[in-house]
């Protein structure tokens, strides 16, 4: 009876602790301008602590962003991420 109790014990305190963890959202970051300019940039991490997994998927998602200059010109920035 008391490995039942203590095993019960040892997997509530597992399943506890394992919900939530810190989660990196790698980014890889390119901005195009409207003449044709592109640059990548790859140090685009951020750092989700104490999250669960679902949680960080959503928040660590693709983007594009477009923007427009008051001359005209456009820029589109496109962030690619992934969860590691």
């Amino acid at each position: 009876m008391k490995k039942i109790i203590l095993l019960a014990i040892a997997f509530v305190a597992f399943s506890i602790s394992s919900c939530k963890k810190d989660f990196v959202c790698e980014c890889t970051t390119t901005y195009t301008s409207s003449s044709g300019n592109v640059t990548t940039d790859t140090d685009d991490n951020v750092t989700y602590r104490d999250v669960k997994k679902g949680e960080a998927k959503s928040l660590c998602q693709k983007s594009t962003y477009v923007s427009v200059s008051p001359s005209g010109g456009t820029s589109t920035t496109v962030s690619d991420c992934k969860l590691k």
